[in-house]
């Protein structure tokens, strides 16, 4: 096992290798001449993010302005999934935000992300990002729910006839063809289990099939059943189609946390 040390976070390498080609992915990490941070070298149509120095403060009642984040660096690449951990109040859920651009007008972020090795902004459908909240409307079927969103969500070149076999594959991909017709359900009605309900969450995300996926607490709530079954699809997505995942998360389980390939951990920032 290597470990990386930064401030006070600790980039750790499991020793569970990403199943690809060696020639696939071309990687070299560098230092930019410039003092830009980390240059990486990809080979394929994959998304490898690394992040460096990276400090996010916020202003408080005092006129201060507190680190939340403090010389955080670290990386994840195509087909492979990046755990945050930490305890509550560390920083997981800002480090998330902060790499998928997701940040209020009053923080101030210093440091660089880079994409492939450049500086760029992702295109839209390119990244996607599923909250820890399950926003869905109980009184829609699975099937219902994941074609109303197909519809909105993919292009208008694409046929109506395309993006309902779009959502039937990625409804396929999450596990829940056999829940299919089943209604989402809430407090006044029965419906689909807390795990099936956050796999919804993340098949909506997925429709445009981003390359990079952000998600925020998928196992929140669940129990250690329900988290395993979400988060092994979410690991076989990455491995069969070389997605990118960043994953915060809290208090996995021995089984979840073994599906990891990687792992960042936090303490105080």
């Amino acid at each position: 096992m290597e470990t990386r040390r930064s401030m006070e976070v600790e980039q750790v390498r499991v020793e569970k290798p990403v199943q690809q080609r060696r020639d696939e992915y071309v990687v070299s990490l560098n230092q930019n001449p410039g003092g830009g941070g980390v240059v990486v070298g990809v080979k394929g149509n994959g998304i490898f993010l690394t992040w460096k120095d990276m400090w996010v403060t916020v202003p408080d009642k005092k006129g201060g302005r507190p680190a939340i984040l403090q010389g955080v660096t670290g990386y994840v690449e195509p087909g492979a999934v990046l755990a945050i951990m930490g305890p509550s109040g560390c920083g997981k859920s800002t480090l998330l935000d902060t790499r998928a651009g997701r940040f209020g007008d009053n923080t101030r972020r210093t440091g660089e992300i880079l994409i492939n090795g450049h500086k760029q902004t992702l295109a839209f459908g390119t990244s996607a990002y599923a909250t820890q909240d399950d926003t869905l409307m109980t009184t829609l079927t699975v099937k219902e729910a994941v074609y109303y969103s197909a519809e909105l969500q993919l292009p208008d070149s694409m046929l109506r006839s395309e993006k309902r076999e779009r959502a039937d594959i990625t409804i396929r991909d999450m596990g829940l063809q056999d829940s299919i017709n089943t209604r989402i359900g809430g407090w006044s009605s029965k419906g689909l289990s807390g795990g099936q309900k956050r796999r919804v969450s993340i098949c909506i995300e997925i429709l445009t099939r981003p390359k990079l996926l952000f998600l925020d607490e998928p196992t929140s709530g669940l129990d250690s059943a329900a988290s395993y079954h979400v988060m092994d699809r979410i690991v076989k997505l990455a491995k069969q189609e070389q997605r990118t995942v960043v994953a915060s998360i809290h208090q996995p389980s021995s089984e979840v946390f073994d599906l990891f390939h990687n792992l960042c951990l936090l303490s105080s920032g």
